[in-house]
Formats: structure tokens, C-alpha cells, sequence
């Protein structure tokens, strides 16, 4: 008689047996005919950019400028005059996918950002793996996507945009793209989560999965079973592991789209300074949740102020549609076209009403809306700090709420302003705590307090809002 232990511990083994084979057969996905059939439309990126080389006076600084006559000639070979040019070749590579047959490519923006030249290498089953050169069509830096094209005689394997808002946290994703310079590196893995915020900028809303991204993989393609794109690979956490993030489809397809049909990408705006609901607040104003966005302040001549919102209301739906925060409110309005009207369900006063806004253009107020002709009549230059700059219109200073100011249109690239954050169109308000209305103005307080302190404080009225910079200046 057999020993019941032993035909027990047999008749496991043997279901662990089947359980293992049913497991390799058929319960984990097969990738090989998905990367045979997506690799040939991705594509390699390489990018060239000139950069100015640091000199002499970028080591000596002040002490350099100042030297006798004649001086400087000592550092000719190295530096202004001399053989050697004052410039680097800064070059960078990263990742793309062809969309259609005749050539047009999908990236990031930082992969081409600023690039002087753009080679494009072609996958060796795509086109024998040559590299020809790119030119941008277009580009949103908002959202880190960039457009190229590239001329060839036969049609090219292209990939096709899946509906990313269909994805389901678990579901198996490929990405294909250029790490660390290795070709054609694929790998796979899960969808982690959706709507991920990483600080990257406006619209954060993030695909993250687990399926390995390096530095290289910008611009790559992160694909579905189903062969379709779903994400564009974008962002990793430099501490982390197994952690990358794409930029969902559907965002990605509609910005492409306006940009190939050559139109300038538009999004809704309503002109308001707006916030998080947090439980504090929401306990104070008696709400039944913190869900929503808090008016802070309604810009004047703005489509909202038109429509009739008011600071201090809490902004709970649009269209239908829930606004849990600032950041869902804020991609929801930009998702809506410029010019068309939105049914805004607000609370006030704990009593709620709806409001109908006509959306106004982002792009255009987006620095204010602030603006001028390259070579007005009224643009100078305030040499000390780098900027180029016009006083504030009437209408204008009447729009921001502001007596006046000076309208940033141009930052020199290789002055002190340069270093802070100071961007065209923003409105230089104070300098020192004193009001400027003129160049002239800025011009003085900066060479009479500001070289003399070696900073200047300047107020900024960025888009309604009022924020602090200080720009440091070599004393002498």
C-alpha cells in the first residue's frame, strides 16, 4: 500500500506542474511579434546645437573687462579675435516614431530643442538604416512634443495613436526607443498608474509604468498589445528604478494634429488666478468636500469676468465635467477650443450657479498678452541687466490693474538678467522698491543702486501676479 503522505506530495508536484505550463503557455504575453512589427517606425534621434564656449572673461569676469588697452591680447589665442572659435558643438540624441508613410516624426521638445541640425536614423528594416536630415515643423514646449519631417523617395512603416483614456492600471505595455545610444532597445512592462503629476510643468497628467526607460528613450513610443501608441516616453526619476512616465495619447494626438496642419496650437483660457481647495478652507467656507478650484482673482477684460465669475468662487464643474483641483481645472479649460462657451458650475457663498464663459485664446495671454514688433520704435535696451524692454501701454497697465511698468521683450543670453527666471512679457513693476513706468527709470536705479550693491530687487507682475526677482550684478 502506498504511503498517503507520498501520494499527496506526488499528485501537488504534478498540479504544481500544470499550473507552471499553463503560466508559460498562455498566461504571460508574448512580445516578440509586437517589437517585429513596431520596431522598423521607430526611429534614433541625433541633435546638434552651438553653444557659446566659456573665455577668458567668463573666468576673470569683471577684472578681465577692465584690463588696459592692448591687454587682452594676451588671451587672443584662446579667446574674442583669435584662431580658436568661441563656440561648442553640444549635441544630444533621443528617440521617435514615424506617424505616417510620407515622413512625419513624433519627439519631445527638449530632445530638438534649440538644435542647429537634426539627423534622423532610420530603423535598417524601415529604410536600410541610413540617417538623413530633419526639419522641425512644430513644436509645443508646454508639452514637451515636437513635430520633424524628413524627405525619402519610398513609403515608410508608421505607427498609429491609441485611445490612452481606454488604458487600465495593469495592462502590458512595450517601449521602444534609444537608450544610452543602444539601438532599438525594447522593454516591457505594466501600466503603473495614470495621471501622474511630477511637477513637469501646466499639464501634468502622466501615464507611469514600469517597463525600464533611460535617458535616450525621449520621444520613444510606449505601445499597447494592440501594436498601438498610447504614450511618448518623457520623464524617469533619476532615484528611482523601474519608474518612467509618457505623455498619454490623446493629448499627445490632438496637439500633434494642429501642429501638422500648420495652425498654432490653441487652448481655452479664462483669466484667473486660481488654487486648491484644501480642508481648512473647505471647513471654513462650510463645503461638503475639499473637491474644486478657489477664484483667487478674476483678471480684468478676461473672459471670465465677462462671464460673470467672481473672486473667492469655487470652481466645481465644467461642462459636466468634475474639477477635483487647480491642475484638473487648468487641462480641462485648455482642452476646450478658444472662442467657444463653457457651462462653469461655481460655488458662491455656498449657493451654486452656473455661469456661461466664451474661452478666450491661452497662447496669447499667456505672458500677459503682453507684445511687440521686433524693432519698435519703443523697444531699448537696459544694457547692465540684458534686457530689452518697452514701457507698458495705457490699455495694458488698465488690463493688469497696474499705474505702469516696463514690458520684458528680449533677455540677452549672456547677461546678468539671464540667470533668474525673468521671461518676455513680464512686467517689471519696482526696481528697488521704486516704481518704474520708463526705461530711463530702470536704467538709473540700476546703475545708482543696483551696480553699487552689486543685486538689483526687481517686483514682476507675471500674468496678473505679483512675484520677486533679484538679479545679481558684478560690482566694480
Amino acid at each position: 500500500m502506498r504511503n498517503p503522505v507520498s501520494l499527496f506530495t506526488a499528485c501537488l508536484l504534478a498540479l504544481v506542474l500544470i499550473a507552471a505550463q499553463n503560466v508559460s503557455a498562455g498566461s504571460l504575453p508574448e512580445f516578440t511579434e509586437l517589437a517585429t512589427k513596431c520596431g522598423p517606425a521607430v526611429v534614433n534621434i541625433n541633435t546638434e546645437k552651438t553653444t557659446k564656449a566659456a573665455g577668458p572673461e567668463d573666468f576673470f569676469g569683471e577684472m578681465f573687462r577692465n584690463m588696459p588697452p592692448g591687454f587682452e591680447r594676451f588671451f587672443e589665442p584662446f579667446g574674442r579675435g583669435g584662431k580658436r572659435p568661441h563656440v561648442n558643438k553640444q549635441k544630444s540624441l533621443g528617440s521617435g516614431f514615424l506617424i505616417s508613410a510620407d515622413g512625419y516624426i513624433v519627439t519631445n521638445f527638449h530632445v530638438v530643442d534649440g538644435a542647429d541640425v537634426i539627423r534622423v536614423t532610420l530603423d535598417e528594416k524601415a529604410a536600410e538604416g541610413r540617417t538623413v536630415k530633419a526639419t522641425l515643423v512644430g513644436s509645443d514646449e508646454e508639452t514637451d512634443l515636437a513635430l520633424l519631417k524628413i524627405e525619402v523617395k519610398e513609403e515608410l512603416p508608421f505607427l498609429k495613436f491609441g485611445n490612452s483614456d481606454n488604458l487600465k492600471v495593469g495592462e502590458w505595455v512595450l517601449a521602444i526607443g534609444n537608450p544610452f545610444g543602444l539601438d532599438h532597445s525594447v522593454t516591457a512592462g505594466i501600466l503603473s498608474a495614470k495621471g501622474r503629476r511630477i511637477n513637469a510643468g501646466a499639464f501634468d497628467n502622466f501615464l507611469q509604468t514600469d517597463a525600464s526607460i533611460n535617458p535616450g528613450n525621449s520621444g520613444g513610443p510606449l505601445i499597447n498589445m494592440n501594436g498601438e501608441v498610447i504614450g511618448i516616453n518623457t520623464a524617469i526619476i533619476a532615484s528611482g528604478q523601474g519608474i518612467g512616465f509618457a505623455i498619454p495619447s490623446n493629448m499627445a494626438s490632438d496637439i500633434i494634429s494642429q501642429v501638422r496642419s500648420g495652425k498654432k496650437v490653441s487652448r481655452g483660457w479664462l483669466g484667473i488666478v486660481i488654487q486648491d481647495v484644501d480642508e481648512p478652507t473647505a471647513q471654513a467656507l462650510g463645503l461638503p468636500d475639499h473637491k474644486g478650484a478657489m477664484v483667487v482673482s478674476v483678471q480684468p477684460g478676461q473672459p471670465a469676468e465677462k462671464g460673470g465669475m467672481k473672486d473667492g468662487d469655487i470652481i466645481r464643474k465644467i461642462d459636466g465635467q468634475t474639477v477635483e483641483d487647480r491642475d484638473e481645472l487648468l487641462r480641462i479649460v485648455a482642452s476646450r477650443k478658444p472662442g467657444t462657451e463653457a457651462k462653469v458650475e461655481v460655488l458662491r457663498e455656498g449657493a451654486a450657479k452656473t455661469l456661461t464663459v466664451k474661452l478666450g485664446d491661452r497662447s496669447s495671454n499667456l505672458e500677459g498678452g503682453l507684445s511687440s514688433a521686433p524693432g519698435s520704435e519703443t523697444d531699448k535696451s537696459e544694457g547692465t541687466l540684458g534686457l530689452t524692454v518697452r514701457p507698458l501701454k495705457p490699455e495694458e497697465a488698465q488690463q493688469l490693474d497696474i499705474s505702469g511698468g516696463v514690458v520684458i521683450l528680449d533677455i540677452d543670453q549672456d547677461k546678468p538678467a539671464a540667470s533668474t527666471d525673468l521671461r518676455p512679457g513680464d512686467v517689471i513693476v519696482k526696481a528697488n522698491m521704486k516704481p518704474v513706468k520708463t526705461v530711463q527709470e530702470l536704467s538709473r536705479i540700476v546703475k545708482q543702486e543696483g551696480v553699487k550693491r552689486g543685486a538689483v530687487l526687481l517686483q514682476i507682475n507675471r500674468r496678473g501676479d505679483l512675484i520677486f526677482r533679484t538679479v545679481e550684478l558684478a560690482q566694480k
